[in-house]
């Protein structure tokens, strides 16, 4: 039987969390708040080259700091009660990767307020850098010793090892480490052909992703998008040749997404929505910010184009998420 004829039953009884359901906080629900600051990245991106207004990267920082802090808070004091379960959560084969949004989240946020208190937040910057690299660093090493079988190897992978060096060299340029942002960039090219050669060998070998996996397939994009931005912002003002190469694997992959729309289509709603989110506004940023230093014909109504489709998406994710979230606490036993 196939996994997508039955998205509803097989999501249901997916191991990874659904933050409509799990009365814990796990590391994939940070999906939330990448995706808003994400989102505030593309704002920034327009503030600068479209005279957008200011205040709605500054509204979607603060509602993803905020959301972070609280997740962060939650997530700590869910594992310090559950120590007895501490090696099987940590271990688990789905969720081993979505623990680096934790970090990865603070980089992006503490990169964007340098502008308001430099030192204070280059310092925060690099701890949450450091963390990711020792976080992905064990991931890797978990890898080469055989930890991770084959068929537990995901696009979830992409996030830690792919796109997050490419995050922590947009923190790195953000707190003035052109060298160092550089270096983390190579790592994240590197270990974006090879997770995309791991992911297409088992794709077609004949290993369908499941249900409630699929989201994670919108990771292609992430990587691809990521790169781009941590190039363009290590080299500002000009387009390189590498950089078009680079914008070039971004269009495929981002036409390859088109064409799993409807693979995407077929899922119910569920906080794994939200791992659509980051991929779009990565994408809406590095456009805004490519049109702007390309100046193709109509450069302002394509990125404007881009960013308001980005923007919709995630306000809808958003309210459904709210939405979904009050049904299911109006449901509870003992509820009003």
């Amino acid at each position: 039987m196939s996994t997508t004829s039955t998205p509803n039953r097989t999501a249901a009884n997916s191991s990874v969390p659904d933050v409509l359901a799990h009365p814990g906080i796990s590391a994939i629900q940070f999906g939330i708040p990448l995706g808003l600051a994400g989102l505030a990245g593309g704002w920034s991106a327009a503030v600068l080259e479209l005279n957008a207004p200011a205040w709605p990267a500054e509204l979607f920082y603060a509602a993803g700091s905020f959301l972070w802090i609280i997740l962060t808070v939650r997530y700590a004091a869910g594992r310090l009660r559950r120590r007895a379960a501490r090696g099987a959560r940590i271990g688990h084969r789905t969720i081993d990767p979505f623990a680096s949004l934790i970090p990865l989240v603070a980089v992006l946020l503490t990169a964007h307020y340098t502008q308001y208190a430099f030192t204070l937040f280059a310092w925060l910057c690099g701890a949450a850098i450091a963390a990711q690299v020792l976080l992905a660093a064990w991931l890797i090493a978990r890898c080469i010793n055989g930890d991770v079988p084959f068929d537990a190897f995901h696009a979830g992978y992409f996030i830690p090892l792919a796109a997050g060096p490419n995050i922590v060299s947009i923190g790195l340029s953000a707190i003035h480490q052109h060298h160092a942002a550089l270096a983390a960039a190579g790592a994240g090219l590197f270990f974006w052909i090879v997770i995309t050669t791991a992911i297409l060998v088992r794709a077609i070998s004949g290993e369908r992703t499941p249900a409630e996996m699929k989201p994670g397939m919108a990771a292609f994009l992430a990587a691809a998008a990521t790169t781009n931005l941590a190039w363009i912002l290590a080299h500002p003002g000009r387009l390189q040749e590498t950089q078009q190469l680079l914008t070039g694997v971004l269009l495929v992959m981002l036409l390859a997404q088109i064409f799993l729309l409807g693979e995407y289509g077929r899922l119910r709603f569920s906080q794994a929505w939200w791992i659509f989110t980051f991929p779009m506004a990565a994408t809406a940023n590095y456009t805004v910010r490519w049109m702007a230093v390309s100046h193709i014909p109509g450069w302002h109504v394509w990125s404007w184009c881009a960013l308001a489709i980005t923007t919709a998406f995630i306000l809808y994710v958003a309210a459904r998420t709210i939405s979904a979230s009050v049904r299911a606490r109006a449901d509870r036993p003992g509820s009003c």
